[in-house]
């Protein structure tokens, strides 16, 4: 066997493979960590990579691809609010801002299909609801109460290219 094959063969001893301890602490800086890890499993020092951390990064690339998502769909929904009750404010902007949003959903979901069950996800869409009540109430300076509590738009709508609620 190669020397530089048997350098990358992680036996967990690292008098045999040359690793040497974990370098940067997940918690002192993240960033150097991370180029640390994939470091280590590229070289194949699978025994000295720091598990733990690293299935908490993996596990927040989905939750922050989620975050993303409901995001966009709470400007979306927002803006379809303030369309419907301000008709006499309605104009470019904010119809420039519905195709951007539904654009930008529509890659995400082209991009992450795994994310379109949230679409049908009740609890999902009243939170997605709730936060896009607040914003356009805030905006419009009205009351909560002066908008409807649930969605009164099916998401297939919400996504429709050409919806505009009247």
């Amino acid at each position: 066997m190669s020397k530089e094959l048997q350098s990358m063969i992680d036996t967990g001893n690292p008098e045999d493979n040359g690793s040497e301890p974990m370098g940067t602490p997940y918690d002192k800086d993240v960033v150097a960590w991370a180029r640390e890890q994939a470091a280590l499993l590229r070289a194949g020092k699978l025994s000295a990579i720091d598990i733990e951390h690293i299935a908490e990064e993996i596990e927040d690339v989905g939750k922050s691809e989620q975050r993303e998502f409901a995001s966009r769909m709470s400007v979306l929904l927002a803006h379809l609010l303030k369309w419907k009750f301000q008709p006499d404010r309605r104009g470019n902007s904010w119809r420039n801002t519905i195709r951007t949003q539904r654009a930008a959903v529509e890659r995400r979901l082209a991009r992450t299909p795994s994310l379109r069950p949230m679409l049908d996800d009740q609890d999902w869409i009243a939170d997605m609801w709730g936060d896009a009540s607040i914003t356009a109430a805030n905006e419009m300076r009205i009351g909560m109460a002066d908008l409807p509590d649930h969605c009164p738009w099916s998401m297939k709508q919400v996504l429709e290219t050409e919806f505009l609620p009247d």
